[in-house]
């Protein structure tokens, strides 16, 4: 397997460097943004440009810097940060940089976790070093407070229920069980680590690039659900949210409204994007349902003859002329 073997990444790979970058934002407002169920929440790590360059850029700077020290030396190395199966984790461990935490993520004991991680693949027999002991104990703070359960025994998690997978790797209807669970997230969820103890000592960044974009830093839902595509891809422009594409950021946002407390513009607001596709009407549908339950009505009364056969077709799996 590939994953477990760097050197058929990169030919004559004898060493690979392993190296973190601190991305926690000053001012991140996790409490203010996710106790307001007004407002989205999205992940810390994705609220400035996206890290993947920045930190590809860095690591190639430091082969080159490694080049230029071993003069006459010719050095073979290669960057990778996400983009290629490796196992950085494992790595990270191994190169000391952490031990894996119950939640799955490397934890550093004076930098917590909020930090990406990077490999540099090398053909320099460099020293080895030392992984350290893993440190949490008794400790089980991340596994009971995961909204949906997803960390399903120490250092095991089942993606199929984990809201980062649903609201930025599934491609298809969220299962209607997790949706309530979701709350407010609307990309992304940094629970189990807000609850880590280790992050009490956590290292803010210096990377200007990771600092919070305005229109993404304690948003509101009922705004964000009103960007049009263009709007959308202008604003995440270089970030990590853009490559979800705007349908499946209006099915994560359209889960948070039903969530929200009953607003008399949220309902009217999810019915006027009803018929951009299937699995964004099924989850707004779902949406207008709690909205109406909130309000105390029937969810059956909605307002239109054709939002009445849209609602029907999404509920049964008919097509929408049915």
């Amino acid at each position: 397997m590939m994953r477990a073997r760097p050197h058929e990444l990169q030919p004559g790979t004898l060493r690979v460097i392993s190296v973190r970058m601190n991305y926690l934002p000053a001012h991140a407002f996790f409490a203010k943004t996710l106790k307001n169920p007004q407002l989205g929440y999205i992940s810390r790590y994705a609220l400035g440009r996206d890290y993947h360059k920045l930190l590809r850029n860095r690591l190639k700077r430091l082969g080159e810097m490694i080049q230029e020290y071993c003069e006459g030396v010719d050095i073979n190395f290669r960057p990778f940060v996400d983009s290629a199966p490796i196992l950085e984790r494992p790595l990270a461990a191994k190169a000391g940089i952490g031990w894996v935490g119950k939640h799955s993520l490397i934890l550093n004991q004076e930098a917590g976790s909020w930090f990406f991680l990077g490999e540099l693949l090398i053909d320099l027999p460099l020293p080895v070093d030392k992984p350290l002991e893993e440190q949490c104990g008794r400790c089980v703070a991340c596994m009971t407070t995961c909204p949906t359960g997803a960390i399903v025994e120490p250092y095991v998690v089942d993606a199929r229920r984990c809201i980062s997978y649903l609201t930025i790797e599934l491609e298809s209807a969220i299962p209607e069980e997790f949706r309530p669970l979701m709350g407010n997230r609307i990309y992304g969820c940094d629970d189990c680590q807000m609850i880590c103890p280790w992050n009490r000592f956590s290292q803010l960044t210096n990377e200007d690039d990771f600092s919070p974009r305005q229109k993404l830093h304690t948003p509101k839902l009922i705004e964000l659900f009103q960007w049009d595509e263009p709007t959308f891809l202008k604003i995440t422009e270089g970030s990590a949210i853009r490559r979800i594409g705007h349908l499946r950021w209006l099915r994560n946002i359209s889960v948070a409204l039903g969530n929200a407390p009953y607003e008399a513009q949220i309902i009217p607001l999810l019915e006027s994007r009803l018929g951009m596709s299937d699995v964004l009407d099924e989850h707004i549908v779902w949406a207008v349902k709690q909205q109406l339950e909130k309000r105390g009505e029937n969810a059956i009364e909605i307002q239109t003859s054709q939002q009445k056969r849209l609602i029907r077709a999404v509920e049964k799996g008919l097509p929408r002329d049915a």
